[in-house]
C-alpha cells in the first residue's frame, strides 16, 4: 500500500490567512506585499469581508445604539435643564422616528390624582419607612382623602 494522500487546501482558508497578513501589524511589509499579490492572483481583495454573524452583531448593535439615542431624545423633552428649543428639537426628532411623545398630556387634575395614589401605595408598602408612611397619612389627610384603600 502506498499511503499517498493528496492534501488539498481550502481556498478560503487561504484566503483569509492572506488579508489576516495583510492587516497584522506583525508582519513585514515584504510579507504583506507577497500576500497581496496572491490575493490579487486569485481574484480577491485585501479587504475584510464580514461573515454574516458579525453583521448580524453588528446591526444589533447599532439598533440598540439607535433606540438609545432615542430614549435620550425622550428624556430631554421632560428635563428642566435643557433649553425649549433643544426640547422642541427633540420632538421633531421622536416624531420623524415615528414615536408619538406628547408632554403634559394630562391635566392638573389627573396630576393630582396620580400623586394621591402614589401616597396611597406607599402606605401598603412593606418597603417605606414608617416616617414615610406617616408623612403620606398627614398629605393624604391634608388632601382631604380618608380612604386609605
Amino acid at each position: 500500500m502506498s499511503g499517498t494522500t493528496e492534501h488539498t487546501k481550502d481556498t478560503a482558508r487561504v484566503v483569509a490567512g492572506l488579508k489576516a497578513a495583510v492587516h497584522n501589524p506583525n508582519v513585514s511589509s515584504e510579507a504583506k506585499e507577497n500576500a497581496l499579490k496572491r490575493l490579487e492572483e486569485m481574484g480577491q481583495s485585501a479587504d475584510p469581508i464580514m461573515p454574516a454573524q458579525a453583521k448580524a452583531t453588528q446591526s444589533a448593535a447599532a439598533e440598540a445604539h439607535e433606540k438609545n439615542v432615542l430614549r435620550g431624545y425622550k428624556a430631554a423633552t421632560s428635563n428642566p435643564n435643557v433649553s425649549e428649543e433643544a426640547k422642541q428639537h427633540a420632538r421633531e426628532v421622536l416624531e420623524a422616528a415615528g414615536i408619538q411623545h406628547k408632554l403634559d398630556t394630562h391635566s392638573e387634575e389627573e396630576h393630582q390624582h396620580r400623586v394621591l395614589a402614589g401616597y396611597k401605595a406607599a402606605i401598603h408598602n412593606p418597603n417605606v419607612s414608617a416616617a414615610a408612611k406617616q408623612h403620606a397619612r398627614e398629605y393624604l389627610a391634608d388632601s382631604g382623602v380618608t380612604d386609605l384603600d
